[in-house]
C-alpha cells in the first residue's frame, strides 16, 4: 500500500464512504427500556425537578434566603440544592455522588458530606463541609471557594484562612456584621470566623467534653450538632452526646450562649434521653440535631431520635409541634398525625413557617404556624409489606431476584425476612417467612422464619433455595412453601466441607443452580465459592477459607474478596460478583478462576466501560447470564446495570454512573438506587432488585441501530495505523484489493491490537492498494 499525499487523501475519502456503507450492513444492537415492574419506588436519589419528582439523598442542613427559597446540604449526594417555595429543586453546586474538595463553579466544585448551611443578606451561602473539615463559600452565581480550614486535615487550631483547623464542623450561624459561628462538633467548641477569615474559639475548650455552664472557655459541651442565632445576638446550640450511637452515654440539651459568651442550659437533660414535654430540665430530647429561632425568640429543634419537631419558648417551656415520639413514618398531616423519619435540619421564615430536612425520608417538609405538615419536595421511601399487583405491592430492601422455568420471579425481600413470588403479570404473593420475624425456624409458609435472606436460586423442579445469610445456612422451599434447612446450621459457623448437615458456612450471600440441580454458594466471609452436589455433598470449589485477595488460579490457589452474586451458564461455568474486588470473575466447573471484567483489587472501584481489566465497577453484587453467554451486572454503588460480552467488553445498559434515583427511561435516562440482584429471561428481559427503591424494575430490550465507529488513519514513517474504538461491538474489519464486487471483501488478515481504548492494525507501505471497511457481524 504505497500512498502519495494525493492518494492518501483519496483513501481517506474511500474509508469515509465505506464506513457509511458499513452502516447499511450493521446488525441492530439492543438497548433497554426500563420501567417499574412491582413495588413503589422512592427514597434516596439525585434528581432536580418539582415536588415528588425531585430526589435527595440524606438532606441535612437547611437555610432560607430573603426571597423564601430554601437551600439544603444534600449530604450523601455531596451537593448544595435550592428549593423554591413552589417546590422546584435545582442543584446549585457540587457533583452528585462524587465527594471531593475542589473549588470551582457549580458542578465543577466538589464537597464531602456537607452538613451546616447559612445565607447572608447578599445571597452568599456558607457551608460546613464536614468531611473536608472546612468552611466553604458559594456566591449567588455558584462560585465555590474555601473560606477557612484545610481540606482533609482535622485539628483545633485558630488562625486565618487555611491555617485554621476544624474537626467535623456541623452547624453554622451568621450575625449582623457577617461574622460566622461554627459548631465545631468533634472539637466540642463553638468557633467564630470573622468576615476577613480570622478563626477564634468563642466558647468551650477544644478536646475537653462535658456539660458545664460558664463563660467562654470555662464552659464545656459535648457534640454540638446545630447552632442558631436570635435577633438579640444570642446563640442557641444543640448539645447532644448521641444515645443512638453511644447507648450508655446520654446528653440531650439545648444551650444558650449570650453575645458575651455566657453559656447556660435552656432545656433538656445531661443524663437521660426521652420525649417528655415540660419546663427546662424537666423536658427530654433524643439525639436532637437541627435548631432555628423565630422572630419572637421561640426555638425549634429537629428531635432526630424521637422523629418529632419540638418548640422551646424563651422561658424554656418545651412542647411537641409535629410528629409522634418514637413513631417513624412519611405521613403529612396536622400535629401529632404527621410522621417524620429522623428530621434533621430546621429553618423558620418571617411568618413562622418551618422548613425541615426529613433525612431518612429524603424529603423537604414544611410546617405551617398552625402545625400542618406537608411534603414540599422529594420522594420518601415506600418500603413496607403488601402483597398485590404492580405498584400496590411493597418490599423492604429486596436484594435479589431469580426466574423459574415457568417465568415466575422469586425475590429475597431481605429486610422483611421474606421470600416473595411475582407472577408474569406482576402479582406479588408471599411464599415463605413471617414479616419482620428473625429466626432459623423451618415450617410451612409463614410458620418459617429467615434471618436476612440475601439471594435465591430456583431449580428445574421449581424448588427455591435461599442463602439465609445470618442463619449461616442454605434453606430450601418447595413449590408448596415448605421450608427446610438444606445445608449448614444457624448454630455453627465455619468452612467445613461434608454432608449437608455437617457442612458449615459463614454468612453465605449468593446462590445459583445449574441445569442438573447442583448448587453454588458464595460464602462471603470465608472468601470462597462452595458447591452442593445433588446428593447434598458440600465442597469448596474455589478459594481458600479466610484467605482474602484477588488472585486468579485453580481451586484453592484463587482468592476472592467478599464474593456475592452468582450465575451459571449453559456450560456449567459460574460467574461471580466479587464485590470488594470490584470485578466479575469466572469459575469453570472444575474450579479454575479467571477475571472476566474489572481489575480484582479493593482500590479499583470506579466507572469505565471498556474491555476486560480496563473496565471498572463499584461494589457489584448481582450477576445473571443469558443463553448466548452475555453477563449482566447489578453495579450497586455506581447505580448502574452493565453488560459484559463473552469477550469481556463492558457496556452500560441502564442508569447513570453515581446518580441514584428511580426514573423510568431508555438506557442512561433510567435511574436506580443501589441495584443489587438481577435476572434475565429467555426473551432477554432483565429484572433488577432495586434495593433502596424497594422495587423490582424491568428492562425490555429494544432494537437499535448502533452508532457506527469512525475509522481513523494515521501515517508514521513507513507505517499506516488504522484504528477504531474498542467500545464498538458487533463489527468485523474486512479488506479488499479492489471495489469491483462486493464478493471481493474478506476478513482482514492483519493482526488486530486492542489497548482497551482503541482497536488498531498496522500496515507497512507496499505497492498494492488495499481497502478496508467495518461491517456488522
Amino acid at each position: 500500500m504505497k500512498l502519495t499525499t494525493l492518494n492518501a487523501v483519496f483513501a481517506l475519502f474511500l474509508l469515509s464512504f465505506l464506513i457509511y456503507d458499513a452502516a447499511l450492513f450493521a446488525q441492530t444492537e439492543l438497548t433497554y427500556a426500563w420501567t417499574n415492574f412491582v413495588g413503589q419506588p422512592g427514597g434516596p436519589g439525585n434528581a432536580d425537578g418539582t415536588g415528588y419528582a425531585a430526589r435527595f439523598y440524606y438532606p441535612q442542613g437547611i437555610a432560607l434566603d430573603k426571597s423564601g427559597n430554601a437551600y439544603v446540604t444534600d449530604n450523601a449526594n455531596h451537593t448544595i440544592r435550592k428549593v423554591t417555595s413552589a417546590g422546584v429543586v435545582t442543584t446549585v453546586a457540587g457533583k452528585p455522588g462524587l465527594p471531593g474538595n475542589f473549588d470551582g463553579v457549580g458542578s465543577a466544585a466538589q464537597f464531602n458530606t456537607p452538613i451546616g448551611i447559612a445565607i447572608d443578606d447578599a445571597g452568599n451561602i456558607f457551608v460546613a463541609d464536614s468531611g473536608n473539615n472546612t468552611i466553604r463559600k458559594v456566591t449567588n452565581d455558584g462560585v465555590v471557594t474555601t473560606l477557612v480550614g484545610m481540606p482533609g486535615q482535622s485539628g483545633s487550631a485558630d488562625g486565618t484562612g487555611s491555617a485554621a483547623r476544624f474537626n467535623g464542623p456541623s452547624g453554622l450561624a451568621l450575625d449582623d456584621a457577617g461574622n460566622l459561628y461554627v459548631a465545631d462538633r468533634d472539637n466540642f467548641v463553638i468557633r467564630k470566623v470573622s468576615n476577613s477569615g480570622v478563626v477564634t474559639t468563642f466558647t468551650g475548650t477544644a478536646g475537653s467534653s462535658n456539660s458545664v455552664d460558664g463563660v467562654g472557655t470555662q464552659a464545656r459541651f459535648y457534640q454540638i450538632f446545630g447552632i442558631a442565632r436570635d435577633k438579640e445576638g444570642n446563640l442557641y446550640a444543640v448539645d447532644s452526646l448521641d444515645p443512638l450511637n453511644l447507648p450508655n452515654s446520654v446528653n440531650a440539651t439545648i444551650r444558650k450562649i449570650t453575645s458575651d459568651g455566657v453559656v447556660t442550659t435552656l432545656a433538656g437533660s445531661t443524663n437521660s434521653a426521652g420525649s417528655t414535654d415540660g419546663l427546662g430540665s424537666e423536658a427530654r430530647f433524643n439525639a436532637p440535631r437541627g435548631i432555628a429561632v423565630d422572630a419572637l425568640g421561640n426555638v425549634y429543634v429537629g428531635d432526630y431520635g424521637n422523629h418529632t419537631i419540638r418548640k422551646i419558648t424563651g422561658a424554656g417551656l418545651v412542647t411537641t409541634v409535629a410528629g409522634s415520639a418514637g413513631v417513624a413514618g412519611v405521613d403529612d398531616g396536622a400535629g401529632s398525625a404527621a410522621r417524620f423519619n429522623r428530621p434533621y435540619g430546621i429553618a423558620v421564615d418571617g411568618s413562622g413557617n418551618l422548613y425541615v430536612t426529613d433525612r431518612l425520608n429524603d424529603t423537604i417538609r414544611t410546617i405551617t404556624n398552625d402545625g400542618v405538615v406537608k411534603t414540599l419536595a422529594g420522594s420518601p421511601p415506600h418500603g413496607g409489606f403488601t402483597d398485590g399487583s404492580g405498584n400496590v405491592a411493597r418490599f423492604n430492601s429486596p436484594l435479589d431476584v431469580k426466574l423459574s422455568a415457568e417465568g415466575n420471579l422469586y425475590v429475597a425481600d431481605t429486610d422483611n425476612e421474606l421470600i416473595r413470588k411475582v407472577s408474569q403479570n406482576g402479582e406479588v404473593t408471599t411464599l415463605a417467612g413471617k414479616r419482620g420475624v428473625i429466626g432459623p425456624i423451618d415450617g410451612v409458609g409463614n410458620k418459617a422464619t429467615f434471618n436476612k435472606p440475601s439471594q435465591v436460586a430456583v431449580d428445574a423442579s421449581g424448588n427455591v433455595y435461599v442463602a439465609d445469610s445470618f442463619s449461616h445456612s442454605i434453606r430450601k422451599i418447595t413449590p408448596d412453601g415448605v421450608v427446610a434447612t438444606f445445608a449448614g446450621s444457624w448454630s455453627r459457623i465455619g468452612s467445613t466441607d461434608g454432608s449437608s448437615s455437617d457442612a458449615t458456612f459463614t454468612n453465605p450471600s449468593g446462590i445459583a443452580a445449574d441445569s442438573v440441580g447442583n448448587l453454588f454458594v458464595s460464602d462471603i466471609n470465608n472468601y470462597t465459592i462452595r458447591k452442593i452436589s445433588t446428593d447434598g455433598l458440600v465442597t469448596t470449589l474455589a478459594g481458600t477459607p479466610n484467605r482474602i485477595g484477588g488472585v486468579d488460579g485453580a481451586g484453592p490457589a484463587a482468592r476472592f474478596r467478599s464474593p456475592q452474586g452468582l450465575a451459571v451458564d449453559t456450560s456449567g461455568s459460574i460467574y461471580v460478583a466479587d464485590t470488594l474486588n470490584n470485578s466479575i470473575r469466572k469459575v469453570t466447573s472444575d474450579g479454575v478462576v479467571s477475571s472476566l471484567a474489572g481489575r480484582p483489587a479493593p482500590d479499583s472501584a470506579g466507572f469505565a466501560d471498556a474491555a476486560g481489566t480496563n473496565a471498572h465497577f463499584k461494589r457489584p453484587t448481582g450477576v445473571a447470564v443469558d443463553a448466548t453467554g452475555n453477563v449482566y451486572v447489578a453495579d450497586t454503588l455506581n447505580n448502574l446495570i452493565r453488560k459484559i460480552t463473552k469477550d469481556g467488553v463492558v457496556t452500560t445498559v441502564g442508569g447513570q454512573a453515581g446518580i441514584a434515583g428511580s426514573a423510568d427511561g431508555i438506557g442512561s435516562a433510567a435511574q436506580f438506587s443501589s441495584p443489587s440482584g438481577i435476572a434475565v429471561d429467555s426473551q432477554g428481559n432483565l429484572y433488577v432488585a432495586d434495593s433502596l427503591n424497594n422495587r423490582v424494575a424491568k428492562g425490555t430490550p429494544l432494537l437499535q441501530t448502533p452508532v457506527l465507529p469512525a475509522l481513523t488513519l494515521r501515517r508514521s514513517s513507513d507505517t499506516i495505523v488504522i484504528s477504531w474504538s474498542s467500545a464498538a461491538t458487533g463489527f468485523d474489519l474486512q479488506q479488499s484489493a479492489n471495489l469491483a464486487s462486493s464478493s471481493n471483501w474478506a476478513p482482514s488478515s492483519y493482526i488486530v491490537m486492542d489497548d482497551g481504548t482503541n482497536r488498531s492494525i498496522k500496515i507497512s507501505l507496499v505497492s498494492n492498494s488495499v481497502f478496508f471497511r467495518l461491517r456488522g457481524n
